[in-house]
């Protein structure tokens, strides 16, 4: 029998959902799905923004995009949306789940452990962990019923391994003072303990859940938190947004099908030192 490997990796007619889809990497990964042929589904809290971004990924290829604003905080909100994307755009058989939340109250996000609020805490949690749940049950409910999908959802190194605080003296994010909150850091490594458990979970219905675990990416920070930070790193710098694209690929392809439950860090080698 000969195989294509190539054609393993073509996602032409199938429908994938990108939740933050208007940030940073949500960006990336909705225009690296429509590249490789899949109908594109963004959803993110902003209607208009998700309709800007739909309307210039449906420009560039030759795929049907389509924005959502949604609160995945809801699951009323999560439902509502995959019916009314589904009946737009066909069965969803690829979700990345992606979306995360550094709150709307930025000096309450970099608070200390000592002060950091319960409000605060929950606000994060609500999205990172509790909204990472409500998009993978409803979508990955209706994949499994079905009987195929791959699922990919986005974790942080740190929730790999904790930050090095040394490297955040003088570093800024966008002209302000910055570190990672506790919060983070648990939320993120609660995603990887959620896909290991979906994985199995969905395992004997066909559904692969992967997670993908980017080091940091390069989106504003001054160049001593970036020196500092590349130092750390093997390769010796921070990611670009684009490098996440390719792995997101492989774990939602064809060329992925033995592949679940799995955990892959894009992240230079930090991890590995």
């Amino acid at each position: 029998m000969t195989t294509s490997f190539k054609a393993l990796f073509d996602l032409s007619g199938r429908t994938a959902v990108v939740t933050g889809g208007c940030g940073i990497l949500g960006r990336r990964f909705a225009e690296g799905l429509a590249e490789f042929g899949a109908n594109v589904a963004i959803v993110d809290l902003d209607q208009a923004a998700t309709d800007a971004a739909a309307a210039e990924i449906a420009a560039l290829h030759p795929v049907r995009a389509k924005g959502y604003g949604c609160d995945i905080t809801v699951p009323g909100s999560v439902r509502n949306i995959a019916d009314a994307l589904e009946a737009d755009l066909g069965p969803v058989s690829i979700l990345l789940n992606n979306a995360a939340s550094k709150t709307r109250d930025v000096d309450a996000f970099f608070a200390s452990v000592e002060t950091f609020s319960q409000d605060t805490w929950r606000e994060i949690m609500a999205v990172n962990l509790d909204g990472m749940f409500n998009v993978a049950q409803v979508f990955g409910g209706r994949m499994a019923e079905r009987g195929y999908g791959a699922i990919v959802q986005t974790a942080s190194i740190y929730g790999l391994m904790a930050p090095d605080q040394r490297i955040y003296e003088g570093s800024e994010y966008l002209g302000r003072a910055i570190n990672t909150p506790a919060v983070y850091t648990a939320s993120k490594a609660g995603v990887i303990g959620l896909t290991k458990h979906l994985a199995t979970y969905w395992a004997a219905k066909g559904v692969r859940v992967n997670t993908l675990t980017p080091g940091g990416v390069e989106s504003g920070q001054n160049e001593t938190f970036k020196a500092r930070y590349g130092a750390r790193v093997p390769l010796g710098r921070m990611a670009r947004a684009d490098e996440m694209v390719g792995t997101m690929l492989f774990l939602v392809s064809d060329a992925a099908s033995y592949v679940t439950g799995q955990n892959i860090a894009v992240d230079g080698g930090l991890s590995a030192w």
